[in-house]
C-alpha cells in the first residue's frame, strides 16, 4: 500500500560504525598499557633472572673445582688423586649431567665416575691461575656449561705438577631452573593483570556512574517522566546539565509562544472574515457578485483554518511528555457519539494499557478526532479502534501503531492513493473526506511515520492505519 513514509534507496551508503564507548576506550587503552607493562617487567625479571642464574652456576662450578683442588693430593711420584668423596653425589652417577675432570701437563686425564666415557677434547690446558668459564658450547654429550682452573701441584720432592681441573654441567639443567621460574613469573604476572584489569574496570564504573546517571536521566525526559535533569551532578558536568536544562526549557517556550502566535493569529483572521460573511448574508437579495463573494469568504474561511491547523502541527519532539492515550479516546468518541447520535454508531476499543502518545497534546486530538470523525461518517453502526504500543530493544520511548475500522462502503483500491496524495496546496482537497485526512497525514509525515488505508478484515468496510516509530 501507499505510505507517507520515504523508501530507502538502494545506494545509500552504510551507515557509520559507532565509536567505542568511553568506558571501552579506557579499558582498551588501560588493558593496551597494562600488557606492555607487565610484558617490559616480565621480560627484565626473566632475563635478570637467566644473568643471575648463570652467574650462580658460575659461581657453583667454581666451587666444586675449589672443593677438588683441596681434596686432591700429589704422590711422591707425581701422581695425582682425586678426593675419595665427591663434593656432590652427581659426581658419582653415570650420565647425571655433572662432570669433573683433572687434565695433567703429558696429557693424562684424571675423571669423576660420572665422565668416564665422556669426551672432553673441547678442554685446553691453562697456564697455573687463568682460569674461564665458557657456555654453552655443543659436545656429543649436549650442550654444557663448563668452569676451568690451572693450577701448580707441589709434590714432597719439590718438584711442581702443572694440572688443569675443570667441572662441567649440562645446560637443560639450567634451562629447567630457568622455565620453573619463567612459569612461576608468568602465572604471578597473569594473576596481577586480571586483578588489575578487574580493580580498573571497577574504577572506570565508578568513575562513570555520574555520566550513566545523566543518560538515564536524559531518558526520562525523552520518555516524560520528567521535565528537566533535576539530580546532583559532579562539578565537572554541572555546566552540562544546566546547559541542556536551558535547551529544554527554551525549546518549550518556544513552542508555546509558536502557538499562541497561530491562535493570536487564527482569531485575527477569522473575526474580519466572520464580519464580512455576516454582513454579506445579512444582505437581501441573491445577485450573483453577493453569492460568489460569500463563497469565496466560505472557502478563505476553510482556507485558514486548514492552513493554521497545519502550521499548529509540532512533530517529533525529543524531549516529549508521555500523553496516555485511553483518556483522550473515551472523551473523543463520546462527542462523536452525540454528532451523530442518528446513526447510534458502537465504537469499539482494543487499546494496550498503558499505551501513550509521545508528542503535543493539539497533535494526538488532531490525528484520533479526525481519524474517528471519518470512520463515524462513512460507518453503519460499528467501529473500532486499535492501539498497539511497539516497544524496540535500544530504544527509550515505544513505537504506535493505531488503526480506525468501520463497517461502511470502504475505498475503492483505486481510489486508496488519490485519498493517501501528498502535496495537497491550500486550494486543494481530497473529495468526499474534506480537510481532516489531509490534517492527518501532515501530522503523521511531522511525527515520521506512515498512513496506509486497506480494508477492515472484520468491518468489511475501511480501516486507517497509522504507524509512529519508537523514539
Amino acid at each position: 500500500m501507499p505510505s507517507l513514509a520515504a523508501k530507502p534507496t538502494t545506494n545509500d551508503p552504510s551507515p557509520p560504525r559507532r565509536p567505542f564507548s568511553l568506558a571501552a576506550r579506557a579499558a582498551l587503552a588501560t588493558g593496551f598499557v597494562l600488557a606492555a607493562f607487565l610484558g617490559v617487567v616480565g621480560l627484565t625479571l626473566s632475563r635478570t633472572s637467566a644473568e643471575t642464574a648463570l652467574k650462580d652456576l658460575q659461581d657453583h662450578l667454581q666451587n666444586f673445582v675449589v672443593a677438588y683442588l683441596a681434596g686432591t693430593e700429589v704422590g711422591r711420584s707425581g701422581k695425582v688423586l682425586l678426593p675419595d668423596t665427591p663434593p656432590d653425589p652427581r659426581f658419582s652417577q653415570p650420565g647425571s649431567g655433572l662432570y669433573a675432570l683433572a687434565l695433567s701437563e703429558n696429557g693424562a686425564k684424571l675423571e669423576s665416575p660420572s665422565a668416564i666415557g665422556r669426551d672432553f677434547a673441547f678442554l685446553k690446558k691453562l697456564e697455573p691461575g687463568q682460569s674461564q668459564f665458557v657456555g654453552p658450547i655443543e659436545t656429543r654429550m649436549g650442550r654444557l656449561y663448563y668452569y676451568a682452573y690451572g693450577v701448580a701441584l707441589d709434590t714432597s720432592e719439590k718438584k711442581s705438577v702443572k694440572l688443569t681441573f675443570m667441572v662441567a654441567q649440562a645446560e637443560d639443567q639450567l634451562e629447567g631452573q630457568n622455565a620453573v621460574f619463567r612459569r612461576s613469573l608468568i602465572f604471578w604476572l597473569a594473576s596481577l593483570g586480571v586483578m588489575l584489569i578487574l580493580l580498573q574496570l571497577l574504577l572506570l564504573r565508578w568513575s562513570l556512574t555520574p555520566l550513566r546517571k545523566v543518560a538515564s536521566d536524559m531518558s526520562r525526559v525523552e520518555r516524560g517522566d520528567t521535565e528537566r535533569l533535576d539530580s546532583q551532578y559532579p562539578l565537572e558536568l554541572t555546566g552540562l546539565t544546566e546547559r541542556i536544562n536551558a535547551f529544554i526549557d527554551s525549546e518549550r517556550e518556544q513552542r508555546t509562544r509558536y502557538r499562541n502566535t497561530l491562535a493570536d493569529l487564527a482569531h485575527s483572521l477569522k473575526t474580519p472574515l466572520a464580519v464580512i460573511r455576516s454582513r454579506l448574508e445579512s444582505v437581501d437579495g441573491a445577485s450573483p457578485l453577493r453569492g460568489d463573494v460569500l463563497d469565496q469568504v466560505r472557502r478563505m474561511d476553510e482556507l485558514v483554518a486548514y492552513q493554521l491547523a497545519r502550521a499548529a502541527t509540532t512533530g517529533r519532539q525529543t524531549f516529549a511528555t508521555a500523553i496516555p492515550i485511553a483518556g483522550h479516546a473515551e472523551d473523543l468518541v463520546q462527542s462523536l457519539e452525540k454528532v451523530y447520535a442518528a446513526k447510534n454508531v458502537l465504537c469499539e476499543f482494543d487499546i494496550d494499557e498503558g499505551a501513550a502518545f509521545y508528542g503535543e497534546r493539539g497533535d494526538l486530538l488532531e490525528l484520533m478526532g479526525n481519524l474517528l470523525e471519518n470512520a463515524f461518517k462513512w460507518a453503519g453502526h460499528r467501529v473500532l479502534l486499535v492501539v498497539k504500543a511497539e516497544p524496540m530493544a535500544g530504544r527509550q520511548r515505544p513505537g504506535l501503531w493505531m488503526s480506525v475500522e468501520d463497517d461502511g462502503p470502504g475505498i475503492n483500491d483505486d481510489k486508496i492513493e488519490k485519498v493517501l496524495q501528498r502535496g495537497v496546496r491550500g486550494d486543494e482537497r481530497v473529495q468526499g473526506h474534506g480537510i481532516g485526512l489531509s490534517i492527518v497525514q501532515d501530522i503523521i509525515k511531522a511525527y515520521r511515520g506512515e498512513l496506509t488505508v486497506d480494508r477492515s478484515p472484520e468491518f468489511g468496510g475501511a480501516r486507517f492505519s497509522v504507524r509512529l516509530p519508537p523514539g
